[in-house]
């Protein structure tokens, strides 16, 4: 059973990580989540639940902005080939989450580690990061070294690297 939003706030708080969060109606897309702009201060994220061909999944977090080169990134990030979007039904089981609300937080969900993370490091350079808390219907800001406490406390060793052109 995935965890709920109030039990990632419960995690994030015994790790002594405070957060913020912003209640709104739902947001699927970046360009829905731009409406908010001038609210809520920082990077704002967008997320690639990727699958290369040997069955790796992996989670990309990027600038709202950014570009990717989905034909190119696998030499980046350490994928056995080319990759493609994983399915909502991997998506739910890995992450927790569904198409339109996946975030960093569903690491949460990702108790045995399957998903390989991966941060942009342009977005890194953000003080302050902007990702659905298991939720597309808010939004949770958090420092950006709190979020990589959170993503070590998941099990997770991220990534970061220059994937954005």
């Amino acid at each position: 059973m995935p965890r709920t939003p109030a039990e990632l706030f419960a995690f994030l708080d015994a790790l002594k990580i405070d957060v913020t969060t912003k209640s709104h109606p739902p947001l699927f897309t970046v360009a829905d989540s731009q409406s908010l702009r001038g609210e809520i201060e920082g990077g704002h994220t967008k997320n690639l639940f990727l699958k290369d061909k040997k069955g790796s999944y992996f989670l990309v977090t990027v600038d709202e902005e950014a570009e990717v080169d989905l034909k190119q990134i696998h030499h980046l990030i350490g994928a056995a080939g080319r990759v493609s979007f994983g399915k909502p039904e991997a998506l739910m089981e890995l992450l927790g989450v569904y198409p339109g609300a996946v975030t960093v937080f569903g690491l949460i969900n990702d108790s045995a580690g399957t998903v390989k993370v991966v941060l942009d490091s342009a977005l890194m350079q953000n003080a302050v990061i902007n990702a659905h808390p298991l939720t597309n219907e808010a939004t949770t800001s958090i420092a950006n070294g709190d979020l990589l406490k959170f993503i070590a406390a998941t099990g997770h060793e991220p990534l970061i690297l220059k994937v954005s052109a």
